[in-house]
């Protein structure tokens, strides 16, 4: 080796610590998904079938989809592999299930249907090679309607002759149960700041740190936060596996929130959070103009 290369050698290896330094100091580059109710929101039947929702995601340029349950016309497993299929051969991951479940009843047997439910959610999630699923703790249903509930931000009394501490036991027991079958099938339960026990941070964390799981951890929606968010993301952050921004172009039906998807992404960042930004459009305009909006305002925050 001659002096030059014996220098430039003895430089290189001098910088390959600060370089490696450099390198895992990049800030992460989030990927972007979409809901398949951001298409559909319950209400727009052209844009009900799934495999249309993965097709128009990938025009659109995201990277993954989430399939919302409910919207699901078929749940054969010959649907669930042509749904796995739409996704690979247009290059997205499915990145999330949401389902719907309540552990808010008195009666054992309706819990034990919940329970179950949740079950074949996870093995629907795995069928489709899906690695999370969003749970619920339920409500109480002592509102009159869902319009009722969103007037009152969530809030609504438990059933008469119980309280919430009945509530937070029969979660706990019911998610627990779903547990084995969660490991079993590599599927992650994410609990949301949903409505219900989950409407607070601290109604969250307390199910989510009894049960002590790493098959039980946080579905984080910015939406769900009426009132003061930012704080409350925080606190969710460490545990979040999947989380769901929502947007409000041209209005929200139940109410619109001006979120700070900047503020949100420095907050994510701060927690080393690396998985994926599920869109959950929830606005008056039409789908197929605020999406690709949508998408602009995520990718700016979180790319």
């Amino acid at each position: 080796m001659n002096r030059r290369s014996f220098l430039a050698a003895g430089v290189a290896a001098c910088a390959l610590p600060y370089l490696r330094a450099a390198e895992s100091s990049k800030p992460v580059r989030n990927r972007i998904g979409v809901s398949t109710y951001s298409f559909w929101q319950f209400k727009n039947e052209a844009l009900r079938d799934v495999e249309k929702c993965i097709d128009l995601a990938a025009e659109m340029g995201f990277d993954g989809v989430e399939i919302l349950h409910r919207q699901m016309t078929d749940e054969s497993n010959a649907a669930l592999q042509k749904i796995k299929r739409r996704a690979f051969v247009n290059g997205l991951a499915l990145c999330g299930f949401s389902t719907h479940q309540s552990f808010l009843y008195p009666s054992k047997e309706e819990r034990q249907k919940n329970v179950d439910l949740t079950i074949k959610q996870i093995e629907l999630a795995y069928a489709m090679g899906i690695p999370t699923l969003r749970v619920n703790t339920g409500t109480w249903r002592t509102s009159k309607d869902f319009n009722e509930l969103m007037k009152n931000k969530g809030i609504e009394p438990p059933i008469k002759g119980y309280t919430d501490e009945d509530g937070f036991g029969w979660a706990i027991d019911g998610l627990t149960a779903c547990l084995k079958t969660a490991e079993k099938c590599g599927v992650t339960l994410g609990l949301e700041n949903h409505w219900g026990l989950g409407r607070t941070p601290e109604g969250v964390l307390r199910i989510v740190d009894a049960i002590k799981s790493p098959w039980l951890q946080v579905t984080l929606d910015t939406g769900n936060f009426l009132e003061d968010p930012y704080d409350k993301l925080e606190k969710l952050a460490p545990k979040t596996v999947l989380l769901q921004a929502k947007t409000y172009y041209g209005g929200g039906t139940w109410y619109t929130l001006d979120l700070d998807y900047d503020r949100i992404a420095a907050i994510m960042r701060k927690a080393k959070y690396k998985g994926y930004v599920s869109l959950e459009f929830e606005g008056k305009d039409d789908a197929k103009t605020a999406i690709p909006k949508s998408l602009e305002l995520l990718r700016k925050a979180f790319g």
